[in-house]
């Protein structure tokens, strides 16, 4: 499934907090002074983090976005536990990267990605 991101084509990303394996938030500051928060309300029985990072976050920062999408894949192990991977791709011309964030649930909790605006 395709997911709408706060964070569109066109907008340029000035600074990145959190980017690497086993973060619990990254945090995007725009151009514009926006800064949103990428990250999992953590609850009960569940846990969401960020599991892999390819690419160099470096190429993200003072260009213009030219890719902004994200989708992911959910499923349930045979033990019953739910999971759900979310991929994220941000672009510029000087490169790109690759998030990919793993939420596990024993069902009854949610192992989506939350995106939260920072200042208003």
């Amino acid at each position: 499934m395709i997911n709408e991101l706060p964070i569109k084509v066109g907008d340029i990303i000035v600074n990145i907090e959190g980017m690497k394996k086993g973060s619990e938030q990254v945090i995007f500051t725009l151009s514009t002074g926006i800064k949103y928060k990428m990250y999992h309300d953590q609850d009960c029985c569940e846990s969401v983090e960020l599991e892999d990072v390819v690419g160099d976050f470096i190429d993200l920062l003072n260009s213009p976005l030219i890719i902004s999408e994200s989708s992911d894949n959910c499923g349930e192990y045979n033990d019953g536990n739910r999971y759900t991977y979310t991929y994220y791709k941000f672009a510029t011309i000087k490169g790109y990267i690759d998030l990919r964030w793993y939420g596990i649930s024993n069902g009854y909790y949610s192992e989506s990605v939350d995106w939260e605006l920072l200042n208003d």
